[in-house]
């Protein structure tokens, strides 16, 4: 046995076991609006801090310190207070941030949950339907993904398709296959009030939220359906799948539905979690999470349905590729854009 190899991985270890034991306290720290007070009033003790939000000092203290020595926090020994840096809170304290993390917190408490469920499918090869996984998965699936939406789709990925934004400026149908709980579709209705949009999802609990979400927005040209992607009905000028054609069972069968479904000039815009081509291009910390959340969430999500193809959050570029223009029948399929987290693709009939 090595002795320098073995101090390494039981390092490795310790810092993901600090990463894991950290997943309770930042949704406390989220949730009670922690972070974003200690980067409102700057350096304080942990009594002025619980005194500013109202809580119990003597948690406030302890949590502070757990912070600190995760550095997702700083701590002055001179002073004795606590603050939080700039990047740290673009990370912690700023929802509207693209790297806003927090909620993969958040995530990660409704994979841990959905263990028992995973650990059996494993034994019997069967999948786990999104309906009867954890409670909170599609709340924390939403929250996760929409800082990234948020910040990227208007600005940058929609420009990124040749003359679709002068579409949708003018007025077309769109589809958003795979919606969730309206995240996506509520933006581009928001930023394109001249076009309908129509959220599809086979998950009636999301639908019902994303009715909610688009409720609270005074939003008047976009509706919500509950529909597989192969049973999607009617003509568009723009069909959007959002981090899901991994997750379907017959991806094949869906995207020949949305092929059928495109007016000749329109197009499809699949946004999929990043990857490489093979195993090695993947090991790296960001396909580290996705491999994870595919495991616990995407595969047995893919398996519980028809076929069952479960591609997994890390196919990568070509599977994909073919699965679209192999599979479904589209003329072409490239990049037009892309960020650490995710890669965007165009497909044209």
């Amino acid at each position: 046995m090595n002795e320098s190899t073995l101090n390494a991985l039981v390092g490795n270890v310790l810092q993901d076991l600090g990463g894991a034991f950290s997943v309770p306290l930042v949704q406390i720290g989220e949730r009670l609006g922690i972070y974003k007070k200690l980067d409102e009033i700057g350096p304080c003790t942990p009594d002025e801090l619980a005194r500013s939000l109202s809580l119990n000092y003597r948690y406030v203290t302890e949590w502070l310190c757990a912070q600190a020595a995760s550095n997702y926090i700083q701590y002055d020994a001179e002073t004795e207070q606590f603050s939080i840096t700039p990047e740290q809170a673009f990370v912690f304290a700023n929802p509207g941030s693209p790297f806003y993390l927090a909620p993969a917190f958040g995530a990660a408490a409704t994979f841990q949950a959905n263990e028992p469920q995973v650990r059996e499918v494993f034994k019997t090869g069967e999948g786990v339907s999104w309906g009867d996984q954890t409670q909170c998965l599609s709340c924390a699936v939403a929250r996760f993904f929409r800082p990234g939406y948020e910040n990227h789709l208007t600005q940058s990925w929609l420009p990124s398709m040749e003359g679709m934004v002068a579409k949708l400026k003018k007025g077309i149908q769109v589809a958003d296959v795979g919606c969730g709980h309206g995240v996506t579709t509520t933006i581009m209705a928001e930023a394109f009030p001249n076009s309908e949009f129509i959220g599809f999802d086979f998950h009636e609990h999301s639908i019902v939220e994303a009715r909610k979400h688009a409720a609270s927005h005074g939003l008047t040209n976009l509706t919500f359906e509950v529909s597989l992607a192969k049973k999607l009905t009617g003509k568009y000028g723009l069909v959007t799948v959002f981090d899901c054609l991994h997750d379907m069972g017959d991806p094949v069968g869906g995207m020949k539905h949305i092929h059928a479904a495109l007016e000749k000039d329109g197009a499809c815009m699949i946004v999929e979690p990043m990857a490489g081509d093979n195993v090695a291009d993947n090991l790296n910390p960001v396909s580290r999470l996705y491999y994870a959340a595919s495991t616990m969430v995407c595969i047995p999500t893919s398996l519980a349905q028809e076929t069952g193809a479960a591609l997994g959050a890390q196919a990568g570029e070509k599977r994909i590729k073919d699965v679209i223009v192999d599979g479904a029948g589209f003329a072409s399929c490239q990049r037009i854009a892309e960020t650490p987290f995710n890669m965007v693709l165009q497909a044209q009939p």
